[in-house]
């Protein structure tokens, strides 16, 4: 948790302009809490903080800067000086900031790299959007099985600054094909002359550069492991990806799934930085198609208005029943694009999962539509209440199981069509399930009761 009274500080004293209290605070404070507090500041103080800081704390901070604080940052900054910040990142972080620019952003940013980095930044940006080849750094450190442990000691000391983490020794072969993941301990525990293959277990988790990203999210999580490597389609290793990487994935994808369940698209700045027109192009396109299916529920009732004039307390019952097959909507689909995500089921279950849904609907709808159908005895009065009582009772039943099971079915069929579940969102949900209600609850209205055709 940040230092909220250290980051009150410096800001405070980049107000009052206090240089050497300023480097004294920094000097102290974790270059999380400083990147905290610069992104509560205009650049130009920004600036101030950054140029305080010594040198080798300076990409650090940055790292943990938004994409929109690094962009403002390095184009602020002396090309000499952004060319440094951008070669000192992580493979990884200078990716995940690259892959935040548009095109003529990115065309002037990669030319401030050096030609490793340059080549280096293009093969990781070639991996497709959203898979683990963004997110791994090629930084690891792998060894021989045919080494002595005190070899492979050696080599792990030599090469400790090229890799993000060691608490993982990987084994490669001469082709660079990985055998195996040990862990850091049992090469400090083992004597010197024993073999790395006398080590081996060949228990180790690794998912190709192509797959997704929430498969690797999936994997740490399942196996409680803080570090996983990455290989082509042929096994050779390629990189590591690393749990503060995954539990940024992970909250990236769970935002993302809450937006889209709210019917927004993806937001994936902060909210703070973001512009008006940016928010206002994000939500008008759901709204749009909100406001038609909308409609579709207006036509939906004018088809009915004989009735309505002829049984007034029609119209009593209608928000509630339609409220409540969008509520049991939501609360399916809610539980099954969660499910979906964090992979507790697969597209295979939904028949197991529509029987279980079924069954738990059916309770709901009948415990509502009881409850429902005593205020409609007493609504309806001595001529109308028993009658009245059936139809939203009846009524109220099935739009309870229909609005659960198009909560439970739509996410599975956009997962089987390839498309995000999360894109069942609880408005659109909530709209259909309006629409169907109002059609349901009419249809045993007229059923039931004796009542006027529909208007044609």
């Amino acid at each position: 948790m940040a230092e909220k009274g250290a980051i009150i500080e410096l800001i405070a004293l980049l107000k009052l302009e206090k240089h050497q209290q300023l480097v004294e605070t920094i000097e102290e404070m974790a270059v999380q809490d400083i990147a905290e507090a610069m992104g509560q500041v205009e650049i130009e103080e920004q600036l101030k903080v950054f140029r305080t800081l010594p040198e080798e704390r300076q990409t650090d901070t940055f790292s943990y800067l938004s994409k929109t604080q690094q962009r403002d940052l390095l184009d602020a900054l002396p090309d000499n000086e952004a060319r440094r910040i951008l070669h000192e990142l992580l493979p990884d972080d200078r990716t995940a900031f690259l892959e935040s620019l548009s095109s003529e952003e990115l065309e002037s940013h990669l030319k401030l790299l050096a030609p490793e980095d340059l080549k280096q930044s293009l093969k990781l940006l070639g991996y497709p959007e959203e898979s683990i080849g963004r997110l791994m750094t090629p930084r690891f450190v792998a060894v021989r099985p045919s080494w002595t442990v005190a070899r492979a000691l050696d080599h792990i000391r030599h090469e400790a600054n090229r890799g993000e983490t060691v608490n993982f020794v990987f084994v490669t072969d001469e082709r660079g094909r990985l055998l195996d993941a040990v862990k850091l301990k049992d090469f400090i525990l083992s004597r010197q002359d024993a073999k790395v293959e006398s080590l081996m277990d060949e228990e180790y988790y690794s998912v190709q550069a192509s797959a997704d990203r929430e498969e690797a999210v999936q994997v740490i999580q399942h196996y409680d492991i803080n570090t996983l490597a990455v290989t082509d389609k042929n096994g050779v290793m390629l990189g590591i990806v690393t749990v503060d990487d995954i539990m940024d994935v992970a909250q990236e994808e769970i935002t993302e799934d809450f937006h889209k369940l709210g019917a927004t698209g993806a937001v994936n700045i902060s909210i703070r930085e973001a512009s008006p027109v940016f928010l206002y192009r994000k939500r008008i396109g759901w709204l749009l198609i909100l406001v038609l299916v909308n409609l579709v529920s207006g036509l939906a009732i004018a088809l009915f208005e004989n009735a309505i004039e002829a049984v007034i307390a029609l119209v009593f019952f209608l928000p509630l029943i339609i409220a409540s097959s969008g509520n049991a909507g939501s609360q399916s689909a809610t539980l099954m694009v969660r499910a979906l995500a964090i992979g507790d089921v697969q597209v295979s279950d939904w028949l197991r999962l529509w029987g279980k849904e079924f069954s738990v609907a059916l309770g709901l709808g009948i415990t509502l539509g009881l409850a429902v159908s005593i205020v409609g005895v007493w609504r309806g009065g001595p001529e109308l209440g028993m009658e009245l009582a059936m139809v939203v009772g009846f009524s109220m039943l099935a739009v309870v199981i229909m609005g659960a099971m198009i909560g439970m079915l739509l996410p599975f069929i956009l997962q089987r069509l390839n498309m995000d579940p999360a894109t069942a969102s609880t408005p659109l949900i909530t709209s259909v399930a309006d629409v169907l209600g109002i059609l349901i609850y009419f249809s045993i209205a007229s059923a039931i009761l004796t009542l006027p055709s529909p208007v044609t």
